[in-house]
């Protein structure tokens, strides 16, 4: 019998919050750009089709929005492990990897990015 895992993936989620430690990045918002993968056991989800065997997205994505806008961070490490931790929280994930982008950090480059990920001990 096969066994697929889902892999969620929350793409390009533009948010705005305050993060860094300069003067004008603590008193400015900036532009963010987080992308979430989350990782599952997709059975019962399709055997049953019902949404309290899945992994809820929107939930998570509403989760991680109020997390990131009704805050304040210094680092990238923290907002993206806060996150992180945030997509671990359901049970039934198995791996979850998050990577927050600041795009305009860097005068020459698109963006500056941190990644994260965890894997649940089975």
């Amino acid at each position: 019998m096969i066994k697929p895992e889902a892999q969620i993936h929350i793409k390009n989620l533009r948010l705005r919050t305050y993060i860094g430690f300069n003067d004008s990045e603590t008193k400015n918002k900036q532009d963010i750009i987080i992308n979430a993968w989350i990782h599952y056991p997709a059975t019962q989800a399709y055997d049953t089709d019902n949404v309290e065997n899945a992994v809820n997205y929107r939930t998570l994505c509403k989760e991680m929005i109020a997390h990131t806008e009704n805050n304040r961070f210094f680092l990238l490490e923290k907002l993206t492990a806060d996150l992180l931790e945030l997509c671990m929280t359901p049970s039934n994930v198995t791996f979850a990897k998050i990577e927050v982008a600041k795009p305009h950090a860097l005068r020459f480059a698109d963006s500056v990015s941190l990644t994260l990920s965890a894997n649940r001990d089975q």
